[in-house]
């Protein structure tokens, strides 16, 4: 660890401890630490303490620094596993075009060949029940008409942006579809990283009742360090309310973005959200 970090945790903490055993250090690596800790935001605090220390016993200033660099590395947190997702400054592997994207099978969740006989309201019943003890996991059934709905209008426009409400303002989160799945990022993270930017929620349309039991389901899976259930579901609303029910309003709004961007503006998009939380 870095001496000012160092120090700082050990000002900090006021957990200076007396080392059982003197180390020698020549005046040079001494006036090296000295000036280090200049550099500490908390050194004008404890500049007199510091001083008076390094004064009196140099030897014993050196050597309470190295015991509480010691008792710091030991007492290190374990590093927590890497996350595939919403890591701002760390993006993940560059993602392949939306073209090149595979299919989500449904068989991958469920044995699709025990429910094929069920009928659309038992196979509804089950996939809901299903979801409700998974955590980190939105779900619902989507009747045949509105996926088709939600299919023509995503190959006009297959990126857009929604307004997240926030307890201070709004988050713009940017969609793009690919497939069977919705992919949606922060607009922040899309500036910084682009098309590699980090998702904060998938969702995945599976047709596999669509023909003979005129269902789709629709399954949902958010990073729960940038939304939470109530937000993952918000988005999900509103992917429906943009690219399934009639609204001019709305459509609009994507036809701007897709093919007018300079007339496209973010404060109409908090203007639908707050419309919807008034009616």
């Amino acid at each position: 660890m870095h001496l000012t970090s160092l120090m700082r945790t050990v000002l900090y903490r006021g957990s200076f401890r007396i080392a059982t055993k003197s180390i020698m250090t020549t005046p040079r690596n001494l006036q090296e630490v000295v000036d280090d800790l200049k550099g500490n935001p908390y050194y004008d605090k404890y500049a007199e303490k510091i001083a008076k220390l390094h004064k009196e016993d140099p030897n014993e200033f050196k050597a309470r620094i190295e015991k509480a660099n010691q008792k710091t590395k030991k007492f290190d947190p374990p590093k927590q596993p890497e996350r595939q997702y919403s890591q701002l400054l760390t993006p993940k592997s560059k993602l392949a075009e939306p073209d090149q994207f595979k299919q989500e099978s449904l068989e991958k969740i469920m044995k699709t060949d025990l429910i094929k006989d069920k009928s659309a309201e038992e196979i509804k019943s089950i996939w809901e029940e299903y979801h409700k003890e998974k955590q980190y996991c939105i779900a619902a059934t989507i009747p045949s008409k509105d996926f088709t709905k939600l299919n023509e209008n995503s190959k006009k426009y297959p990126t857009f942006l929604f307004a997240l409400p926030r307890s201070q303002g709004y988050e713009f989160i940017m969609c793009q579809f690919a497939q069977n799945t919705v992919h949606f990022t922060p607009l922040l993270y899309y500036q910084v990283h682009k098309e590699n930017a980090p998702e904060c929620l998938n969702i995945t349309h599976y047709d596999e009742f669509e023909a003979d039991k005129g269902i789709v389901l629709m399954r949902g899976e958010y990073d729960k360090n940038v939304i939470n259930a109530q937000e993952a579901q918000c988005l999900a609303n509103q992917l429906q309310m943009y690219y399934v029910q009639e609204d001019s309003e709305k459509k609009k709004l994507l036809e701007q973005f897709t093919n007018e961007p300079d007339k496209f503006k973010h404060i109409d998009l908090i203007k639908q959200i707050e419309n919807l939380s008034i009616s």
